[in-house]
């Protein structure tokens, strides 16, 4: 896997901020403003106070939704299994089942309006929707199965599920590795419109999003278990010594 591919850190928001940047620096702002129809791409240069007072509502209540959307770029100091997995869903699982869909609608529509452009994504949105059908399976996997199995302390046969989604997180930096070479690293183009690089800055965090959910799982929860199963492997019954 590619090393990460890091985005801007988010600055403080404010409703004196155009809703262009908001839309470019903050992964998600796009769904808030879509949904309260608010212009961030033609529009975008018109500061939030003066886009929410044009529709009636209040700037403040938006800026508290959007900064909900602000995710914490550390990982946890945590490694206790319960508390990790915790984490690891309501941190990676919730925030990519997230994220998928409204990437999904940017890239098909970047695709259309810019299908002239010799730099536009060509099979982007078809990219994410298979990033999105294979991360759902392999997240409702771990909740239904793996993780209870983990937080009840494990068992003889831990190791196998383990194995498998160890070889689906290899399957899933492959296809960060194809997401990046499709947006050059996740940068837009000179000229693109806010809506490109809105994606575009959506996809740089789903891709650190992703390298950090794999570590957390791959070098800090899994190997606790996989200890203990080479442990216990290797004790008096396999050992050839004889005892009953």
């Amino acid at each position: 896997m590619n090393a990460r591919v890091l985005s801007s850190p988010v600055p403080a928001l404010s409703a004196d901020q155009a809703i262009g940047q908001i839309a470019v620096q903050l992964p998600g702002a796009t769904a808030v403003f879509r949904r309260l129809k608010l212009d961030f791409c033609c529009g975008g240069q018109v500061s939030l106070a003066q886009a929410a007072d044009g529709k009636g509502l209040d700037a403040g209540a938006v800026l508290a939704e959007l900064a909900a959307l602000q995710r914490p770029s550390e990982l946890p100091a945590v490694t206790e299994p319960g508390a990790l997995i915790d984490h690891i869903i309501a941190r990676y699982h919730e925030v990519h089942r997230a994220q998928l869909p409204e990437l999904i609608r940017m890239a098909h529509r970047v695709e259309a309006v810019h299908r002239g452009n010799p730099q536009v994504p060509a099979g982007l949105g078809a990219l994410l929707e298979t990033i999105q059908e294979e991360l759902l399976s392999h997240m409702h996997k771990e909740e239904a199965i793996l993780f209870p199995m983990l937080k009840s302390g494990g068992n003889p046969f831990v190791g196998q599920p383990i194995g498998m989604m160890r070889a689906e997180h290899v399957d899933h930096g492959a296809a960060l590795d194809q997401l990046n070479a499709l947006t050059d690293d996740a940068t837009p183009p000179a000229g693109a419109c806010n809506t490109w690089r809105a994606l575009y800055a959506g996809i740089a965090q789903l891709g650190n999003d992703l390298i950090d959910h794999i570590h957390l799982e791959n070098n800090v929860l899994f190997p606790q278990f996989e200890a203990a199963q080479a442990t216990a492997a290797g004790g008096c019954g396999s050992s050839g010594c004889g005892c009953s």
